[in-house]
């Protein structure tokens, strides 16, 4: 009953302020709307009002900085880095969206000027540009001989040069490296404005420049407080007007009435329950906001005490404009992976790189952190390069070196297919590549200060560089762990399916270990003699197609394995090899797989020093005594 009785006065109370200052804004807009009537200059057809008024008018009638004044019939924006012979001359303003629209008046060579067109100091900025540099080059680049692209380059310019001087505009993401000898860069990076339509195209930068210098026009945006800005554009677009309340000193949204000259508030009118619905959803709103707002700030605070104290400063820190001069604004993307998209770039040394993005919609930042902290101090042939990362605001990345065979998972399922990439590799190539990231994952148990689990070896994370040599990646579900320590705590599975150790969903069949590596690493090794996946979930008899039982029968039982060897090559004896050396990692208890250290020396000695590993699945038909090879 009280609770009631407080949200009846509540509501009574709402109603009677709500129509107070109804009344009391009548009164002060009306004033506005009399004092502030919208403007033009004499002749012109442009509208000026709130946020912007002329000169003349009162400063109580726009925003401080958006004051325009009248030359003629145009209206005139003033900008202190324009000399005296240029002009911006007004030619729309779209209140709904925040654009105005200017032109410059003067210059028969608009690109000897745009780089006075500084908009730091006011209240306007430019909404879209492309930028370039300008190069002398001391004859006509001949596009077809020089192998130069006319996408990234204009020109000659013939207004920028004079006498034997060929002048150039190239696109500011392309490297003077990939320009001719003879061409040498003359300025530094210029803004070229662009109108909306133009951005949002895949256009030469030739043309760029040619629809700007035909109509010389810019888009400009204003600044006012964002939430004003905001209302004010809501207000305009929802057929209303912005206008300024001095008694609240703030903007406020008005419409005029058909019949009738008075105005009419329309921000803060409605009354009762309405005002509480919404009241309570700005409230939870608000609250939803902060929330989120908060847990963004702690991610980044985590991600900035972490590199704070990094110790290991060879991995370069980028900034996000860095990044996108990297990538030529992601113009080459590579691929998709699970944290983010991955594309092709070039730091400034001229060193390919891939760049990955993270995304951060559901991540903590744990992954960031273990990808740096991890990759970042380490250096070894079979574990790829961190060269760099980028933490800024909500955007990270990771910079790595480029490998141009991209991963494994490309060359070995291809089997039964036209693909050239299955001629690439014959058994003493995958021979080559499984010692090689043996080796990698040996180094991350033991060749470390700290042991470095890995926990997603498979295909798709190794990756080859143009002599085919394998380079572990991805270590964002990585731990590191003391190296004496024997078993690791786990708070979730982590891993992926097909490749993850039994003892990683149940501790029935063992603690965590450095060995969960080892059955993943076992997995791999058997999808590379198969060339297709160890369980194809595409089938439903998953019984009748598990690669890893079915050879382990065909071996016990001393039968051909032509069809999987005959592939890549007649080398039975290394294919066999490598089937038992994973059937040894593939083993259920994590104490009866061998260590990598193991591992590598199985794979380095030859197939008849080797003995049968026990079947390595819950069930058996077949004595699980160690056989020697020799007797197979």
């Amino acid at each position: 009953m009280v609770r009631r009785l407080c949200i009846f006065f509540l509501l009574q109370l709402l109603y009677a302020t709500t129509c107070a200052l109804e009344k009391g804004d009548q009164v002060d807009l009306d004033y506005f709307s009399r004092r502030c009537p919208p403007e033009r200059c004499t002749g012109g057809s442009t509208e000026i009002r709130y946020p912007f008024r002329l000169e003349s008018s009162h400063p109580y009638c726009g925003s401080t900085g958006l004051v325009l004044s009248c030359s003629g019939d145009r209206a005139i924006l003033t900008l202190p880095s324009l000399p005296p012979t240029l002009t911006l001359s007004v030619v729309s303003i779209n209140y709904s969206i925040g654009v105005l629209t200017a032109k410059l008046d003067g210059p028969s060579c608009p690109l000897q000027y745009i780089n006075l067109l500084n908009f730091s100091a006011s209240s306007y900025s430019l909404m879209h540009t492309t930028d370039f540099i300008t190069v002398n080059c001391s004859s006509r680049i001949n596009y077809s001989s020089d192998g130069s692209s006319s996408m990234n380059i204009a020109g000659p310019i013939s207004c920028l040069g004079g006498g034997a001087d060929s002048i150039y505009a190239v696109d500011s993401f392309s490297y003077m490296d990939e320009m001719p000898p003879y061409c040498i860069m003359i300025s530094e990076s210029v803004s070229l404005p662009q109108k909306l339509e133009d951005s949002m195209q895949v256009v030469s930068l030739a043309s760029s420049i040619n629809a700007f210098t035909q109509k010389m026009e810019i888009e400009l945006d204003w600044t006012m407080r964002d939430e004003t800005m905001r209302q004010c554009a809501v207000c305009e677009f929802s057929g209303g007007r912005c206008g300024f309340s001095q008694a609240r000193s703030q903007a406020v949204c008005f419409k005029t009435e058909h019949h009738g000259s008075k105005a009419k508030l329309i921000i803060g009118s409605s009354v009762g329950g309405a005002s509480v619905i919404t009241l309570v959803s700005i409230l939870i709103f608000y609250i939803n906001k902060k929330k989120s707002d908060y847990e963004e700030e702690m991610r980044r605070l985590k991600i900035e005490n972490f590199l704070a104290t990094y110790q290991n400063t060879k991995p370069t820190r980028y900034t996000y404009s860095e990044i996108k001069k990297i990538t030529m604004r992601f113009k080459q993307k590579l691929g998709q992976g699970g944290f983010g998209a991955v594309y092709k770039g070039w730091i400034p040394n001229g060193i390919p790189v891939a760049v990955k993005m993270i995304e951060i919609a559901n991540k903590d930042g744990d992954e960031f952190i273990n990808e740096v902290a991890t990759i970042g101090r380490i250096h070894h042939v079979n574990v790829v390069r961190l060269l760099g990362f980028c933490s800024d605001g909500t955007r990270r990345a990771l910079i790595y070196e480029f490998m141009p065979n991209e991963s494994l998972e490309k060359f070995i399922f291809s089997r039964g297919t036209n693909n050239s990439f299955n001629k690439q590799l014959v058994w003493e190539n995958l021979e080559e590549i499984a010692i090689g990231i043996a080796q990698g994952i040996e180094y991350l148990h033991q060749g470390c200060d700290l042991r470095i689990l890995h926990f997603d070896i498979k295909p798709h994370n190794i990756l080859l560089d143009h002599n085919f040599t394998p380079k572990i990646s991805d270590f964002g579900l990585s731990k590191l762990c003391s190296r004496d320590q024997s078993m690791i705590t786990m708070t979730a599975a982590r891993g992926t399916m097909g490749y993850v150790a039994p003892e990683i969903y149940s501790r029935n069949f063992g603690s965590v270990s450095y060995k969960s590596d080892v059955y993943s690493f076992g997995m791999l090794l058997l999808e590379m003699v198969s060339g297709s996946k160890n369980v194809d979930p595409s089938i439903e008899d998953q019984s009748a197609v598990y690669f890893p039982e079915w050879v382990y029968d065909q071996l016990v039982r001393g039968q051909d394995l032509g069809l999987v060897v005959k592939r890549l090559g007649d080398d039975e004896e290394i294919a066999e090899k490598l089937i038992v050396v994973a059937l040894w990692c593939i083993q259920w208890n994590p104490k009866d797989r061998p260590t990598m250290t193991k591992v590598v020396q199985m794979l380095l000695g030859e197939l008849q020093d080797l003995e049968m590993p026990p079947r390595p699945f819950a069930t058996s038909s077949i004595s699980e005594d160690a056989i020697p090879m020799s007797s197979v």
